[in-house]
C-alpha cells in the first residue's frame, strides 16, 4: 500500500485529481469508479476546475458509482445519481449515458440487479481508478463491518452508525432509507488502482484499523491491504493514529522520485 499523508483537505483532492489527470492523459477511455459523501467534493469541484481549464476531458470516460440507495427515485435530489449530476457530470463533458449505478428498481430482483452491474461493470473491461472514502467504522462503499471480504455486488442494510453520520444530509421530513445496493468488496479488489481519500480527525480511528490493524470483515476498508495497487491519501488529521507515520512518510518521499520519472500508471 502506498500512504500519503498531505498537510489538509485540499492538499488530498489536489493529490487525488492528479493521479486522475495522470490516468486520462494516457488512457481517455478510462474506467473510473466514484464515490459520494463529503469527502470526494473537492475532488470534484478540482477536477471541474480543471475541465473548465481545458486539462483534463471526460468526453470518453465511462463510471460506476460505488452504491445507491434502495427505493429512490434517479430525479430525487438525495439520490447518488442527483449528486453526481450536481458535483461532477453536469459540469463537464461525460456523456452521462456512461455513467452508471447500482440501482434496483421497486418491482426488480436485487439478485438479477446485482449480477447486472457486475456484468457491466466486467463488459467495459474493469475498473481503471476507484475512488473511496472510508466511514468512522471502517467501511468502504456500503459494505459495513462483517460483510465478505469476497462480496459482489448486493443489496446492504446498513448500521445505526452510518444511518447516524448521514443523517445531517435529510432535511426534516424527509425519508431517509437504510439500505442501499453497494459494490462489493471483491469487486473494489479487483480494481486496477484503489484511492482512498480521508480527512478529519474523526477518520483517524477507522484509518488506523485499515492500514495498521488485521485483514477483517469488521474493518472493510482493512481488505485494501490485500490490494496490489492501493493508495490512502490522507491530510494529517485524519493521520494522527498511524504508529508508522515517519517511515510512511519517508517511503513515499522515495517513490515520488520514481514516479516523477517514470509516472504512476
Amino acid at each position: 500500500m502506498e500512504i500519503v499523508v498531505l498537510s489538509d483537505p485540499n492538499a488530498v483532492a489536489d493529490f487525488a485529481a492528479a493521479r486522475v489527470c495522470e490516468l486520462l492523459d494516457g488512457k481517455p477511455a478510462a474506467v473510473l469508479g466514484l464515490a459520494t459523501g463529503n469527502t470526494p467534493l473537492r475532488l470534484y469541484a478540482k477536477l471541474v476546475e480543471l475541465h473548465r481549464a481545458a486539462k483534463i476531458s471526460f468526453r470518453e470516460v465511462r463510471t460506476f458509482n460505488l452504491d445507491e440507495y434502495l427505493g429512490v427515485a434517479p430525479d430525487d435530489p438525495q439520490s447518488y445519481r442527483s449528486y453526481m449530476q450536481r458535483e461532477l457530470f453536469a459540469k463537464v463533458d461525460i456523456d452521462v449515458s456512461n455513467t452508471y449505478l447500482p440501482v434496483c428498481g421497486e418491482h426488480d430482483d436485487p439478485r438479477d440487479a446485482s449480477a447486472d452491474y457486475e456484468g457491466r461493470i466486467r463488459d467495459a473491461g474493469g475498473i481503471d481508478l476507484q475512488v473511496l472514502g472510508i466511514g468512522r467504522n471502517g467501511h468502504i462503499g456500503f459494505n459495513e463491518p462483517t460483510s465478505s471480504l469476497a462480496s459482489r455486488t448486493r443489496v446492504k442494510t446498513l448500521t445505526a452508525d452510518t444511518v447516524a453520520a448521514n443523517s445531517r444530509l435529510f432535511g426534516e421530513g424527509e425519508r431517509q432509507p437504510d439500505m442501499a445496493m453497494t459494490m462489493g468488496i471483491a469487486t473494489i479488489l479487483d480494481s486496477r488502482y484503489a484511492m482512498l481519500l480521508a480527512t478529519g480527525t474523526e477518520k483517524a480511528r477507522a484509518v488506523g484499523a485499515a492500514i495498521e490493524g488485521a485483514v477483517s470483515a469488521m474493518c472493510p476498508a482493512s481488505a485494501l491491504q490485500l490490494h496490489p495497487n492501493a493508495s490512502f491519501i490522507l491530510d494529517e488529521a485524519a493521520a494522527a493514529e498511524l504508529a508508522g507515520i515517519e517511515h510512511y512518510r519517508s517511503v513515499h518521499a522515495e517513490n515520488s522520485r520514481l514516479t516523477t520519472k517514470f509516472g504512476f500508471f
